[in-house]
Protein backbone atom coordinates (compact mmCIF):
# COMPACT_ATOMS: atom_id res chain seq x y z
CA UNK A 1 0.00 0.00 0.00
CA UNK A 2 1.34 3.57 -1.04
CA UNK A 3 2.11 6.01 1.56
CA UNK A 4 -0.71 8.50 -0.05
CA UNK A 5 -3.31 5.30 -0.02
CA UNK A 6 -2.55 5.12 3.91
CA UNK A 7 -2.88 8.75 4.33
CA UNK A 8 -6.27 8.97 2.38
CA UNK A 9 -7.71 5.86 3.81
CA UNK A 10 -11.24 6.39 6.04
CA UNK A 11 -13.91 8.43 5.59
CA UNK A 12 -13.58 12.62 5.24
CA UNK A 13 -16.28 15.00 5.69
CA UNK A 14 -17.26 17.16 2.74
CA UNK A 15 -17.06 20.63 4.24
CA UNK A 16 -17.25 22.99 0.90
CA UNK A 17 -17.77 22.75 -2.85
CA UNK A 18 -17.91 25.88 -5.07
CA UNK A 19 -20.67 24.74 -6.19
CA UNK A 20 -23.35 23.79 -3.87
CA UNK A 21 -23.52 25.56 0.05
CA UNK A 22 -23.61 23.61 3.11
CA UNK A 23 -27.62 23.01 3.15
CA UNK A 24 -28.05 21.19 0.02
CA UNK A 25 -24.48 18.80 0.96
CA UNK A 26 -26.40 17.77 4.19
CA UNK A 27 -29.11 17.53 2.64
CA UNK A 28 -30.17 13.59 3.34
CA UNK A 29 -27.40 13.14 5.75
CA UNK A 30 -23.69 14.97 6.57
CA UNK A 31 -21.89 14.88 3.33
CA UNK A 32 -19.22 12.54 2.78
CA UNK A 33 -15.75 10.99 0.92
CA UNK A 34 -14.91 7.57 2.16
CA UNK A 35 -11.90 6.00 0.34
CA UNK A 36 -11.29 2.24 1.73
CA UNK A 37 -8.59 -0.21 1.28
CA UNK A 38 -9.16 -2.32 -1.61
CA UNK A 39 -9.32 0.37 -3.79
CA UNK A 40 -13.02 1.21 -3.70
CA UNK A 41 -15.46 3.88 -2.00
CA UNK A 42 -18.22 6.11 -2.05
CA UNK A 43 -19.23 9.50 -1.15
CA UNK A 44 -22.47 10.79 -0.66
CA UNK A 45 -23.94 14.53 -0.50
CA UNK A 46 -26.98 15.91 -1.25
CA UNK A 47 -29.41 13.49 -3.08
CA UNK A 48 -26.21 11.74 -4.73
CA UNK A 49 -25.15 8.54 -3.73
CA UNK A 50 -21.65 7.23 -5.75
CA UNK A 51 -19.24 4.18 -5.26
CA UNK A 52 -15.99 4.78 -6.21
CA UNK A 53 -12.72 2.98 -7.99
CA UNK A 54 -9.95 4.43 -7.39
CA UNK A 55 -6.20 4.73 -8.30
CA UNK A 56 -3.64 5.94 -6.53
CA UNK A 57 -0.12 7.96 -7.52
CA UNK A 58 2.32 8.85 -5.52
CA UNK A 59 0.92 12.32 -4.57
CA UNK A 60 -3.19 11.74 -4.78
CA UNK A 61 -6.10 9.23 -5.89
CA UNK A 62 -8.39 9.36 -8.85
CA UNK A 63 -11.21 7.73 -9.05
CA UNK A 64 -14.07 7.29 -11.91
CA UNK A 65 -17.79 6.80 -9.90
CA UNK A 66 -21.14 5.45 -11.17
CA UNK A 67 -24.24 6.04 -8.58
CA UNK A 68 -28.06 7.90 -8.48
CA UNK A 69 -29.03 11.38 -7.83
CA UNK A 70 -32.59 11.63 -7.00
CA UNK A 71 -33.25 8.10 -8.43
CA UNK A 72 -31.43 9.34 -11.68
CA UNK A 73 -28.59 7.62 -13.02
CA UNK A 74 -25.24 9.18 -12.54
CA UNK A 75 -21.31 8.85 -13.23
CA UNK A 76 -18.07 10.63 -13.66
CA UNK A 77 -14.95 10.98 -12.47
CA UNK A 78 -12.70 13.31 -9.71
CA UNK A 79 -9.33 13.14 -7.77
CA UNK A 80 -8.42 14.17 -3.97
CA UNK A 81 -5.50 15.10 -2.39
CA UNK A 82 -4.21 15.81 1.46
CA UNK A 83 -3.42 19.22 2.18
CA UNK A 84 -2.20 18.67 5.60
CA UNK A 85 -2.56 15.64 8.09
CA UNK A 86 -6.22 16.55 8.31
CA UNK A 87 -7.67 17.82 5.20
CA UNK A 88 -7.98 16.89 1.73
CA UNK A 89 -9.40 19.16 -1.24
CA UNK A 90 -10.06 17.74 -4.86
CA UNK A 91 -12.47 17.96 -7.25
CA UNK A 92 -15.83 16.07 -8.52
CA UNK A 93 -16.67 16.01 -12.44
CA UNK A 94 -20.31 14.22 -13.55
CA UNK A 95 -19.96 13.13 -17.24
CA UNK A 96 -22.56 15.79 -18.71
CA UNK A 97 -23.22 17.44 -15.60
CA UNK A 98 -22.01 19.44 -12.96
CA UNK A 99 -18.08 19.63 -12.06
CA UNK A 100 -17.20 21.24 -8.66
CA UNK A 101 -14.19 21.54 -6.17
CA UNK A 102 -14.78 20.33 -2.64
CA UNK A 103 -12.99 20.62 0.64
CA UNK A 104 -12.77 18.05 3.36
CA UNK A 105 -11.88 16.94 6.61
CA UNK A 106 -10.83 14.00 8.30
CA UNK A 107 -14.24 12.62 10.19
CA UNK A 108 -13.85 11.84 13.68
CA UNK A 109 -13.43 8.68 14.43
CA UNK A 110 -15.34 7.24 17.19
Amino acid sequence: MSSIQERLQGRWRITETDTWDNDYLDLVEAAFIAFEQNGAGEFRFGAVVAALDCAYSQTDVGFRFQGSDEGDEVSGEGWAECKGVDTIHGEIAFWNGDETTFKARRWPKS
